[in-house]
Formats: structure tokens, sequence, C-alpha cells
């Protein structure tokens, strides 16, 4: 199916909603008396982010709905109502559900159709971008299933190789790509080198003294964001703050988001959990106390500063040491080769079962497989995505849940008396009332009726949709359909292992040079060895240039000193051989070097909370060494201990 036209659109401003009223009063498109209006579908990444976009599009009255986990039983069943009615015109659901087979089905019989797909945040469908997300990969199969009559990837941070992505993912012509600069001349882009963390936070503090206005402070941990908070809101400095990240609960961190949109709160001390979807036009100064994990995220974060077109700071402070926790993060995804091995042995050789429709389908707990393989569920997901992908082995299908229990709305009684189906007997059957609730174990009640498990969860989810029922689901579990001949001989399976853990040490590499690119954009460097203007390095790492041909800003640092930033030296660390025999005995695992450099350098996996070797003063002993050095120091302790990898 050819879609016509489909636009990547990299920009630095929001782009509203698009629903085709114009286009059908002007008989541009078909005549739709018949058919309907159908809908556009807004993919967006997180809830904050889809909440805030429809609240401001209700007050707008126009009809908007976002779909997802947090909905209440009425409140689904509402939305489902008007998109089978014709009254929605925008929903927005996370790429997650795109993947979900009965919603798939559903979107293909809107009245109407699938007016447009708006991908938001696009960036995340690269694997070379910085903050993919397997699920995203999916997007542009699920819009040639539902066939969408068009398409448009919005992003603020996509670099040319990330662009590309996006235009292979969806067949977009490069002259369907529009380009705006991220320079925005408001904004001055500062950045003061120090030698140690120490050194920050007298700066920090004179900084805000000086620089009145809602501020953002930008730092990597949980805990930092925390103890910094508390030291700014001591009576010596009397600042209005707050602490913000994603560990908090929702109802703390939505009233935090409010009160500083109200301006009761002047500075939140933030993770990157802060940001998305807050459009302040009046937020003076964004400060990172810690450098950014790539210029992505940097120009992500800078781009919420002076939207009120007002002078606003953004301020960097340089640190060597900040690279260890960057690197921390970076080396965390990427599991032993001998554990991606185990891995994928098992899930080959995964016991199938039939499907109702035909083919066979695998079961996988992937909670489970990460404890016992020590792989982090993010490169995990990566892994199963990859599968599906590029080898077309498996593809996810609607999880399948564990636990069943159901509420009997009014109705339900005088529905199952009349009702002589062989699922609602089946159902009226195998349910069991405890209080308030009916638990019903599906497999057994399917047995018992010697009907397929898909039949009796089909009539329990079209009870629920009829309001009869409000049916809760527990205790997930993945599905994935075999979609060929699974590897099965260990040079097939050693093929496919070799070919996937390139890949994700390409992604590593990948993951630390754009750490480095950050010093890169502030410092000078082969191509500029003498530095150059900072907003010029940023524009031209997107693709693009400085406005009406300048070739520098004039308000930066580089602009405001004449010279680029100079980084303190960082003398190179030998290996620590007491230290590294401290691990050794701290830690009987001689079967993985990768993991024994994880402990040193303070990486956590689900292996080394199993072990509890976080609680162990051995576990990041090493951070400030240089991991590779530490990776082949523990590669020559477990081959001493017989270790053949």
């Amino acid at each position: 199916m050819v879609r016509s036209p489909s636009y990547l659109t990299i920009t630095f401003v929001q782009i509203p909603g698009i629903a085709f009223p114009v286009l059908d009063s002007s008989g541009q498109t078909k005549d739709r008396t018949k058919t309907g209006s159908g809908i556009t579908i807004v993919v967006s990444p997180l809830i904050a982010l889809m909440k805030d976009q429809v609240d401001a599009l209700q007050r707008r009255n126009i009809p908007a709905a976002c779909l997802d986990s947090t909905k209440t039983w009425e409140e689904q069943k509402e939305i489902t109502a008007s998109m089978r009615e014709g009254r929605l015109r925008l929903l927005y659901c996370a790429p997650e559900r795109l993947n979900n087979e009965g919603f798939v089905e559903s979107m293909k019989y809107i009245p109407g159709g699938i007016r447009l797909v708006a991908v938001d945040e696009a960036h995340c469908i690269s694997e070379w971008g910085h903050s993919f997300r397997p699920d995203y990969l999916k997007i542009a199969r699920f819009v040639q299933e539902i066939k969408a009559e068009r398409v448009i990837c919005l992003t603020a941070t996509a670099t040319p190789r990330v662009a590309k992505d996006v235009c292979d993912a969806f067949q977009i012509a490069e002259s369907n790509v529009y380009r705006t600069s991220p320079y925005r001349p408001n904004l001055e882009l500062l950045v003061e080198p120090v030698k140690t963390q120490r050194d920050k936070y007298p700066l920090l503090v004179e900084f805000l003294m000086k620089n009145p206005g809602p501020s953002l402070v930008y730092v990597t941990l949980q805990k930092q964001a925390e103890g910094l908070a508390r030291r700014l809101a001591c009576e010596k400095y009397g600042f209005s703050v707050a602490s913000f990240h994603a560990g908090m609960k929702t109802e703390e961190k939505t009233k935090i988001q409010d009160e500083f949109m109200a301006g009761k709160i002047r500075v939140v001390v933030a993770t990157i959990a802060f940001g998305m979807g807050i459009d302040k036009a009046d937020i003076r100064n964004v400060l990172h106390y810690d450098s950014s994990s790539s210029i992505e995220e940097y120009s992500q974060q800078i781009g919420r500063a002076g939207r009120d077109g007002k002078l606003s700071h953004c301020m960097l402070y340089l640190c060597d040491e900040d690279f260890i926790i960057k690197e921390n993060f970076a080396r965390g995804d990427l599991p032993s080769q001998e554990s991606l091995r185990q891995l994928l042995e098992e899930i080959f050789n995964m016991e199938k079962s039939q499907l109702p429709g035909g083919g066979e389908v695998i079961k996988l707990n992937l909670s489970s497989l990460s404890r016992e393989y020590d792989i982090r569920s993010s490169p995990l997901s990566v892994i199963l995505a990859t599968l599906e992908l590029r080898f077309g082995l498996i593809r996810a299908i609607t999880p399948e849940y564990s636990n069943y229990q159901f509420e009997a709305m009014a109705g339900y009684e005088g529905s199952t008396k009349k009702d002589s189906s062989p699922e609602a007997k089946a159902i009226k059957q195998g349910a069991k009332l405890a209080k308030k609730y009916y638990n019903i174990d599906v497999d057994a009640a399917a047995r018992a009726a010697g009907l397929p498990r898909s039949d009796v969860v089909r009539k329990l989810n079209s009870l629920h949709d009829l309001g009869l029922i409000k049916l809760k689901v527990t205790g997930v579990v993945n599905r994935f359909k075999v979609l060929n001949r699974l590897p099965k001989t260990s040079a097939e399976i050693s093929s496919v292992v070799d070919k996937l853990y390139a890949e994700m040490e390409s992604r590593e590499k990948d993951a630390l040079e754009r750490t480095r690119q950050v010093t890169t954009l502030f410092t000078a460097s082969p191509a500029a060895p003498k530095g150059q203007c900072i907003a010029r390095s940023l524009a031209e790492h997107f693709g693009t240039s400085l406005p009406e041909g300048k070739s520098a800003c004039g308000h930066c640092s580089f602009c405001i000193t004449g010279k680029a930033v100079e980084l303190p030296s960082k003398p190179a660390t030998a290996p620590n051989i007491a230290a590294i025999r401290a691990v050794l005995e701290a830690c009987e695992v001689r079967d993985d070097p990768r993991f024994l450099a994880r402990v040193a350098f303070g990486i956590k996996s689900p292996r080394v909370t199993k072990l509890r070797l976080d609680k162990s003063p051995v576990f990041g002993s090493l951070e400030e060494h240089d991991f590779t050095s530490l990776l082949e120091e523990f590669t020559k302790a477990c081959k001493k201990a017989g270790f053949k990898g």
C-alpha cells in the first residue's frame, strides 16, 4: 500500500493535532456523509504528556481522548463508544498499545477510517537515537495494517542519521522532510568547567541569586535531586524549591508540576523525568548541574527556557567526574555473550501451544527471564524486538493474563440466564464468588467446556464492553507468535547470537560516543581546533545552521570569551590490583567477567541485586577506573578459573 503524503517534521515548536474538517468541507477529500469523519491517532511516549495535550484540546472544544492504563472502566467504555459512534476526532495512545491485537482490529473498523497517524517524539524510532524505544519500531507496521491515509512524524531532536531512520521506516521522501534550526536568539548558552563536583554547589547558588525567575536544575540521580533540593531550601538562601524524579508517587509529582506551573515553586531540581509536556512560557533559567547524556537531551532540556521570547539563561557545569555516572548508564545494558546465548536457547526451545486461528505461540515471563539471565528489562525488550523485526522469527501479540476477576453489574444475572452460548456457560460454571468479585480460572473453565481459551476470554471482554461486568486482569504473560522455524542447532543459534551481540555492542559504543559529544559541543575538537560558537555547533549537530548565514550567535560562552572551554584534565588511573582482588574475594562468580566489572564499576543488574552485591563495600569501589581495563583484568581472573568465553 502506498500512503500519500507522509511527512517528517524536525521542528522546535509544538504542532497541534489535525482532524481534517476543512479538507472535508472543501471537497478536497472523498464524500464522508456515509463513511464517517474518521479519526487521527496521536502516538506519544508519556501518559502525562498525553494528558496535558488532551486537556488543552478539550478546553478548545476539540473532541480528543487519551486511551491509557490510568483510565477507569467507565472512561474506557465511553472512549470506545465515542470512536464507534464517530464523535471522537483525536485519540492519543502509547506506542505499546499499537501492538495489541484487539486494538489493531478495532481500528480497522472505525467509521471513516484512520485519517492520520501523528507520531510524536519520532526520534524514538531510531536505534541510534538518544531515547530509542523498541515499540516505536512497530508503528510503521501498524500504519500499514490499519491502512492509515497519512502519517506525520514530529521531533525536535533528530540528527541526520536519526532522520534517515524515520524516513526509511515510513517511506518518507526527502522532499517531505521539513527542518527548522534549534537556534533561539533569546537563549544564552553558557558553560562553566569545574575540577570536582564539589565545586559546583557555590556556583549554582550564586547563579540562582543573580538570575531570578522560574528555574529548572537537572541532575542525573534521584538521590541527587532530593539532596540538592534540601540544601537549596535551607533558610540561608530561602529558595522555594522542590525535587522531582521518577521514583516519586504520581500524586506528589502532579502536585509539584502544578505548583511550578502556577509560580508557587521557583526552582525544581529534577532528573530527566521532569519536562516532557511542560509548556511554561516564563522559565528563565535551565541549569545542568550534571552534564547531559547526549546533545539531543541537552537541546531538549534547554528548549524549555524562554518560550515567551524573553532573555533566558542556560548554564551547564562541566566536570570530568560527571562522565563516570554517564558511563555507568551506558555500560549497563550490554549483557555477556553467554547470557545472551542461554536466553536465546531457552526462547527457541520453549514449549509451543496452538493458536485458535492456526499457528504456534510461545509464552514468556519477561521478569523471570531478566532475572535468570542477568539482562535488564530495556535491553531484553530490544532483543525481542530485533528477533521480531530483523530476523522475522517471532511477533509479539496481545499479552495473556493469569488472573481474571470480575464484578457483576446490573443486568449480569439476567443476561447469563438468557445466554445459552458455550462460552457463557463456561463462565457461569467456572466463576466463584468471593465477597465482591468473582474469580475465574480461564484455563480450567475452557478445558472443562472443551473450548479454546481465547473464546472464553473474548466472551469476558464482550461482557465487559457491554457493561454487564467490570473485568480486572493481573499477572501479565507476554505471548509471541512463531513466524518462522526457530533456530535449533548450535550453529544456527550461534549465528543469531553473534549478529545480535554485535548490534548491542555497537549501541553501547554509540551511547558512549553520544556522551563524549556533549564535551565536544563546548570544547575544542578536531573539527574546530580553536573551538566555535556553541549555538552554531548545536545547529550543525542537527544538520542545520544559524539563520541568515551567521557564523556565531554573539552571546554564548565561546562568543563572550572568544575561546573554547577547557576541561581540567583527569590523570590516568592504573588498575588497583588490591581492589580487584577484593571484588574477586567478595564474589564467587567466574563465568562472566563483564558481571564482575559491573560490580567493581557500580552498575546494577538483576544478578547483582539477587546476590546482594549492591550492598557490599566492593560495589562501585573502582568506579573511577577505566571500564575496559577492569574488564581485561576480570577476564584474566575468570580464564584462570576455567572460563572459556
